[in-house]
């Protein structure tokens, strides 16, 4: 075991390259000698291809579980008061019902979970530890295909922080990729073309940070023989989301003289604004239509949209969704948080109306898009934050041979977990793995 000396290594330690500094993340070594001791102690569309596309869609709060959930099961079931919304898809979604991640603990984490089925305190010494979410495996083996591997979207931009992310999806490290929540930056992001200034910033940014990083790389070896063995996977866990950083810019680079598609933003209401619950509608409509512009144009293939943050959210009118969602059984606040359920299918109906309408090479690009949307909480009958049975359907993607119009029931304390699920929409994606998470195989009856 490595010997630490009793000098701290300084907080403000950096790793320097061509004049320009990286600063290293928190370090054990950076901590005085006794925090050190005590945390060891603890240790012990058009042009598209025909190709599957992915969007994984996220509802915080759960929803009204009597309106949602049918009275029976299988493929002749009766649907639901909430679910008739999208009643003339019922063909191309399958509800499923009785799924949980084992390891969620409930509460405001569920949007930290959803993807990744991770224990978040399985690390010892750490209050939170996450690991890589279902869309990044699937975007680590086929987004060299398109220009963005993924995307990330959000009604609150960045990554959030620990509990309370503001993303879906963490990369192999289980660090969280920053969400979009900009309807105008989106769009530009996605199909305005860079003008001369902004492609040769774009390079002379990209040989920049390249020659950094090759000269840190050096320093980080040298640096990382004086560190312990937990302080050395850190700045391991840290160079490689550099990398990644570096990897992301050079398929900008890869990219920048491949034309983007030409896409007009007339109808587009890119203005609309997340967090304003007037605009709350318009907002969701059009962070959707241009999904649905994304995997028309094979600009993508793999989206997560985290429709709003879990504690928060609003109703097509402005209604405060996290209030509702602790009702206590109150009749009233149950009626309206089925209000925000229908309204929320409203907009999904919306998406796979015009996924359905777009064919291409015989199909519809809902028939190669699969849609999955759910949530990571169950208020249940009473109100609260649980981590079980949790409202989930999937839909579309019968060309990648899932099957639909039924209802999936299974038994939440003994059913598989949610991970069986996203193994599923792994594989059909064409990603060759026969495990994710604490999955026990693919889940029976989507296929």
């Amino acid at each position: 075991m490595h010997i630490l000396s009793n000098t701290p290594l300084a907080r403000r330690t950096v790793l320097r390259g061509l004049g320009v500094s990286i600063a290293l993340p928190l370090l054990e070594a950076m901590a005085p000698r006794a925090s050190y001791a005590a945390s060891t102690l603890k240790t012990a569309v058009k042009g598209a291809k025909s190709a599957p596309r992915i969007i994984y869609c996220y509802v915080p709060n759960g929803v009204n579980i009597f309106d949602w959930i049918p009275k029976d099961n299988g493929s002749g079931y009766q649907l639901s008061p909430t679910l008739k919304v999208l009643e003339k898809h019922r063909d191309d979604f399958s509800l499923i019902s009785g799924l949980s991640h084992h390891h969620a603990e409930g509460g405001h984490s569920g949007a930290d979970t959803w993807l990744t089925g991770a224990r978040l305190k399985a690390v010892p010494g750490k209050d939170y530890s996450n690991t890589i979410s279902a869309d990044q495996v699937i975007a680590e083996a086929i987004g060299a295909q398109t220009r963005f591997p993924s995307l990330e979207l959000s009604d609150e931009s960045g990554t959030g922080a620990a509990l309370q992310t503001h993303t879906l999806a963490f990369d192999r490290n289980g660090t969280p990729l920053p969400a979009e929540n900009s309807p105008q930056r989106l769009f530009e992001r996605l199909f305005v073309p860079e003008d001369a200034s902004s492609r040769e910033a774009i390079l002379q940014l990209y040989a920049e940070k390249r020659s950094i990083l090759d000269n840190v790389l050096g320093e980080a070896k040298s640096l990382r023989g004086k560190l312990g063995v937990s302080d050395q996977q850190k700045l391991d866990e840290y160079l490689v989301s550099v990398r990644q950083t570096e990897q992301r810019l050079q398929r900008q680079v890869e990219w920048i003289d491949v034309p983007k598609p030409n896409v007009p933003a007339d109808g587009l209401r890119l203005s609309s604004q997340p967090t304003t619950g007037r605009d709350r509608a318009a907002w969701l409509e059009t962070m959707l239509d241009i999904s649905y512009l994304a995997f028309a144009t094979d600009t993508t293939r793999v989206i997560t949209f985290e429709w709003s943050t879990e504690s928060h959210g609003f109703g097509g009118a402005g209604e405060s969704h996290h209030e509702l969602s602790h009702h206590g059984g109150d009749a009233g606040m149950l009626a309206k948080l089925a209000n925000i359920d229908r309204f929320h299918l409203a907009c999904l109906d919306r998406f796979l109306t015009k996924l359905k309408s777009a064919q291409e090479e015989n199909q519809s690009l809902l028939d190669n898009t699969t849609v999955v949307y759910g949530s990571g909480m169950n208020n249940g009958e009473r109100g609260g934050h649980l981590g079980t049975n949790l409202p989930l359907l999937i839909a579309g993607g019968k060309a990648q041979g899932y099957k639909h119009g039924q209802h999936l029931a299974h038994d939440s304390a003994k059913g598989p977990p949610l991970t069986n699920l996203l193994l599923s929409t792994i594989q059909k994606m064409g990603v060759e793995t026969s495990t994710f998470q604490d999955s026990s195989g693919t889940l029976t009856g989507v296929d």
